[in-house]
């Protein structure tokens, strides 16, 4: 028997993986038998990130001084904000993974 407590793989891939090997098996046979070895579908938890490295300054400091040095020499200086669209805070993740109950 295997420690295995839980998987990320979903009962459509487990089944894909079974079939290659000769088994026939459906997703919702995979699902039946997780369940009945008393695996559960338990929601993804976030994780937090910790604190900014401290070298994350240095690219902006170096941006800082060399449109310093533009605006001296009476060069155009151009910003370009290219930001990724990230939720902030503790919010629920949709994904799901199978574990088993613990008794």
């Amino acid at each position: 028997m295997s420690n295995l407590k839980w998987s990320n793989k979903s009962t459509y891939s487990i089944a894909n993986e079974l079939r290659l090997k000769g088994h026939k098996i459906s997703e919702d046979t995979v699902g039946r038998l997780l369940k009945q070895e008393d695996y559960s579908l338990q929601s993804n938890k976030k994780t937090i990130e910790g604190s900014s490295p401290p070298e994350r300054d240095e690219q902006f400091n170096y941006i800082n001084e060399k449109s310093k040095e533009f605006v001296t020499a009476r060069e155009p200086v151009i910003s370009v904000d290219a930001k990724k669209k990230e939720l902030v805070g503790n919010f629920k993740n949709n994904g799901q993974t199978w574990k088993k109950k613990i008794p």
